[in-house]
C-alpha cells in the first residue's frame, strides 16, 4: 500500500507541475532521482497514451518465476533452484503490460550504474591512491554485477521477441571520448577514453554482442549462421560519454521509447484490447 500511495503522490505532483521538471527541478540529475522513480513517470505516460491497456510496476522477479518461464520453453530448463525465496531486483524495477490472455508481459527493465569518481575528485582538487598522490584511480569491477540481472531477465524472456533491458552508465569509467578536467589550482588533467586503467565499457558490451551503445536494441535481432537461426537478446546500453551526470529528462525519453518499442513488438498479443476501445 505504501508503494501505491507513493506512486499516487508522484503522479499527482507530476500533473500539478506539468511534468518531469516540476518534480526533479530544472537541472535535476540522476543522483537526485532514481530510475525507479522515473519508471513511475514512464507508467503515467504510457497510461495516458494507451488508456485501453493495463500497466503495473514491480521491484523484483522471483527465481522461481524465472524457472517456470524457462520450463514453458523446454521441460529440461528451469530445474535447479537452491534458495526458494531468491529473486533479482533491478534498481529501476520492471514495468509490465497485460496481454489479451490476462498475462503480464515485460515492457521495460532499467538500471543505472555509477562507477568512477575521477572527474569529481579532480574538480574538487582531491588526490587519490595509496599515498594520496594520484589524479586517477584504477577502475574497479563492481559494474560486472549487472551481468547477473541481465542474464536472469534474458532467461525470463527467452520466449519473447523483445528484450527491453536498459542500462544507464555514468562516471569516468564509461568514457567514449577523451576529456580534460581542470583542478582548482589550474592544472589540467586529461582522461583518455581508451585507457585500460579507466574504461570498463568493454566489460559490458558482451551484453549487447558488441553492437552500438546509445542505441535502442529492444527488438531482438535474428541472425543466420549456416543452417542455424540465432536470436540475440541485447541490452540497450547508454552512457553520457563524457563522464558527466545524466539529465532526468533524457533518461525518461529513452525509457519511454524502449517501452513503446516493446508494445509494438507485442503488437497482435495486445491488439484486441486496443481495437475494443475504439
Amino acid at each position: 500500500m505504501a508503494k501505491k500511495n507513493q506512486s499516487k503522490r508522484l503522479t499527482n505532483q507530476h500533473k500539478e507541475s506539468q511534468g518531469v521538471v516540476g518534480i526533479f527541478g530544472d537541472k535535476a540529475k540522476l543522483h537526485d532521482a532514481t530510475v525507479g522513480k522515473i519508471s513511475q513517470l514512464v507508467i503515467e505516460q504510457l497510461e495516458k497514451e494507451y488508456p485501453q491497456l493495463s500497466f503495473q510496476y514491480k521491484t523484483s522477479i522471483r527465481k522461481e518465476e524465472i524457472n517456470e518461464a524457462l520450463k514453458k520453453v523446454d521441460s529440461e530448463l528451469g530445474q535447479t533452484l537452491f534458495v526458494p525465496n531468491s529473486s533479482i531486483k533491478p534498481d529501476g524495477g520492471i514495468i509490465e503490460v497485460k496481454d489479451d490472455k490476462g498475462g503480464w508481459r515485460i515492457v521495460l527493465v532499467s538500471e543505472a550504474k555509477h562507477q568512477g569518481k575521477d572527474i569529481e575528485n579532480i574538480k574538487n582538487g582531491k588526490l587519490v591512491g595509496k599515498n594520496n598522490n594520484q589524479d586517477l584511480m584504477a577502475a574497479g569491477n563492481a559494474i560486472e554485477r549487472s551481468h547477473k540481472n541481465i542474464s536472469e531477465i534474458a532467461n525470463f524472456m527467452l520466449f519473447e521477441s523483445h528484450f527491453p533491458y536498459v542500462l544507464f552508465l555514468e562516471g569516468s569509467n564509461f568514457l567514449t571520448e577523451t576529456v580534460s578536467i581542470k583542478r582548482p589550482d589550474g592544472r589540467v588533467v586529461k582522461l583518455e577514453y581508451n585507457s585500460g586503467m579507466l574504461n570498463r565499457l568493454d566489460r559490458l558490451t558482451s551484453a549487447n554482442y558488441g553492437m552500438p551503445i546509445n542505441t535502442n536494441l529492444c527488438k531482438n535481432k535474428f541472425v543466420k549462421h549456416k543452417d542455424k537461426a540465432i536470436m540475440l537478446q541485447a541490452t540497450s546500453i547508454y552512457t553520457q560519454g563524457d563522464g558527466e551526470k545524466w539529465d532526468v529528462k533524457k533518461i525518461l525519453d529513452i525509457m519511454i521509447e524502449v517501452s513503446k518499442t516493446s508494445l509494438k513488438v507485442l503488437g497482435s498479443e495486445i491488439f484486441n484490447q486496443i481495437t475494443r476501445s475504439k
